[in-house]
């Protein structure tokens, strides 16, 4: 659902599983709109494995997920929190995920890069990067997001509200 904190948000993010530039969370870039689903459960433990488990989330690494009430190693951030406050809601979780980038844990591409890194993939492995980049929401309007679709002609796929 839309309505989440803003956030500082980029492409800047390729994982080990895949050749996409997934979305993370990176200060110093502007802030964006968010969004966010309920989970089917009241136990914050539970909601922060949960959301480990479907982002692949390496277990040595508990920072990864962001919750409040902040959980076994999680971690925190003031935009959230404030934004919790406001919300009918007890308690969050989040991806808290580093950029990463030529395998190097929380290096970021620069945009130059991270174009001529999907510029280069080809076949079905360019056709889910570029399906990833074209299903994050339009309202998403990241600087990078914006090169890939001057450079790439990787478009929304949905209007922005």
């Amino acid at each position: 659902m839309a309505g989440g904190p803003e956030l500082p948000l980029e492409f800047a993010r390729n994982s080990d599983d895949s050749d996409e530039l997934a979305i993370v969370v990176r200060e110093g870039a502007p802030l964006m709109p968010t969004y966010f689903a309920m989970l089917d459960t009241t136990d914050i433990g539970q909601a922060r494995a949960m959301l480990a488990a479907r982002e692949k989330t390496d277990p040595a690494h508990p920072e990864w997920i962001g919750s409040i009430p902040t959980g076994e190693g999680g971690t925190t951030d003031a935009r959230v929190a404030a934004w919790l406050e406001q919300q009918a809601f007890d308690a969050v979780v989040w991806t808290a995920l580093p950029p990463k980038f030529n395998h190097v844990e929380g290096q970021a591409p620069s945009p130059d890069e991270a174009v001529a890194f999907l510029a280069a993939l080809s076949g079905s492995t360019r056709s889910a990067a570029e399906d990833y980049v074209r299903r994050v929401p339009a309202a998403i309007r990241t600087a990078y997001r914006i090169r890939f679709e001057q450079e790439l002609q990787w478009t929304p796929l949905e209007a922005s509200t």
